[in-house]
């Protein structure tokens, strides 16, 4: 039996208590079963083990019990990655925790931050690029020659935009 998580086809879903060793390079789900349909309530991976208590020793496994409320409703799904490094696995546990929120996973999922800054207008910022300010008031658009105005200036550039026309434009800062 397999399943298919987000483009990931997965071993399983198998009861927690028939899953045996050995397990090596994987990535695993861990579901909750409430008749018939799966919850995804942990992901997480595997280097290697013989041990057949690897899910019991796992810190998360009382988080897992308390979320369904019996060991009988935990489940295990497994995606064998043979040839996989541990950063290839963690892609696909942050693409699964992005699109799947499990709850006993809250700790691990992280905002990704923005790479840039928008600042609203000009008017609100207090660096004014130096190679806008002084030219300021002669920026003309290239398409019909009207005025163009600064509509927002991020970390790096400065987006300009035509008063008439409304073409946009980019300007790096410097």
């Amino acid at each position: 039996m397999s399943i298919q998580i987000l483009q990931y086809e997965f071993l399983g879903p198998v009861k927690l208590d028939e899953w045996g060793p050995p397990m090596e390079k994987v990535v695993f789900l861990i579901f909750s079963r409430l008749n018939d349909s799966f919850k995804i309530i942990y992901v997480g991976d595997c280097e290697k083990t013989e041990q057949k208590d690897f899910f019991e020793n796992n810190p998360n496994f009382q988080n897992w019990i308390q979320t369904t409320g019996s060991k009988n409703s935990l489940y295990v799904a497994i995606l064998p990655m043979f040839e996989s490094n541990s950063s290839a696995r963690q892609v696909v546990i942050h693409k699964i925790l992005r699109a799947y929120h499990p709850i006993c996973n809250t700790n691990d999922i992280k905002e990704k931050k923005p790479d840039y800054v928008i600042r609203s207008k000009l008017e609100d910022s207090p660096k004014i690029p130096k190679n806008l300010s002084e030219t300021r008031e002669k920026i003309s658009c290239p398409c019909c020659g009207q005025k163009m105005n600064i509509d927002k200036v991020l970390e790096k550039t400065t987006l300009l935009k035509c008063t008439g026309c409304g073409l946009s434009d980019t300007r790096l800062n410097s």
